[in-house]
């Protein structure tokens, strides 16, 4: 495909770009078991409760913060991030499809919800800034990729085209809200944990790894 088509590559980090399971030590087994060593509860109990309230404000702002997170729980989410950061790694693929996308001149934007500096730590660990043309968190914009205000705020802080846009995430609600907003295409990832189960997107074209859409971009995309 010609890059003077001009079309822009939305990324998404957390199980987009990153293994997932980093997220998934982190939220899912650091955290309950560092309040069940406070609070003498058993981890069962603690996973239970840290599910339930995450639930509470699931695909909001908050439901990201990890400020937010440590005023309700008094555990600091950061300070677990950093002892657990060895688990920050990439998804098969990542990095042949940033090479492509770099190499063909397309613009190429990592539009993720994780905090702002837990995604710097993410970007420290594993050199990937450099391949994108913004690095935009949904905090600096006021809203969620669930929200219809992050598209309308990035589209405008970005001058992105949404009819010349593709958009990889491994959320179906950020997938379906941007469809909704007129994001050309957009694909799920199936297995965005190395250490979870497979997704299924039954309204959208899915893929394991972004370079399976090397030869599509290649192609020609229309």
């Amino acid at each position: 495909m010609s890059a003077s088509i001009a079309y822009t590559v939305i990324l998404d980090m957390d199980g987009t770009l990153l293994d997932l399971n980093f997220d998934d030590q982190v939220w899912n087994y650091a955290l309950p078991a560092a309040l069940a060593a406070r609070d003498g509860d058993s981890v069962e109990a603690a996973r239970l409760r840290v599910a339930e309230t995450l639930g509470s404000v699931r695909g909001t702002l908050p439901w990201y913060c990890h400020d937010h997170w440590e005023r309700e729980f008094g555990i600091s989410v950061h300070e677990l991030e950093i002892e657990l950061a060895h688990f920050i790694d990439l998804r098969a693929g990542t990095l042949d499809f940033l090479k492509f996308t770099q190499a063909n001149a397309y613009r190429t934007i990592l539009a993720t919800n994780a905090h702002p500096v837990s995604l710097e730590r993410k970007m420290v660990r594993t050199g990937l800034r450099h391949y994108f043309s913004a690095v935009i968190s949904a905090h600096s914009l006021g809203a969620a990729k669930e929200d219809p205000l992050f598209w309308t705020q990035l589209v405008a802080t970005e001058r992105v085209d949404p009819g010349l846009a593709i958009l990889v995430d491994d959320n179906p609600a950020v997938l379906a809200t941007a469809h909704r907003f007129g994001v050309r295409h957009v694909f799920g990832v199936r297995t965005p944990s190395s250490t979870g189960l497979p997704k299924s997107f039954p309204e959208f074209a899915s893929v394991e790894s972004l370079a399976e859409l090397i030869p599509w971009l290649s192609a020609g995309v229309n």
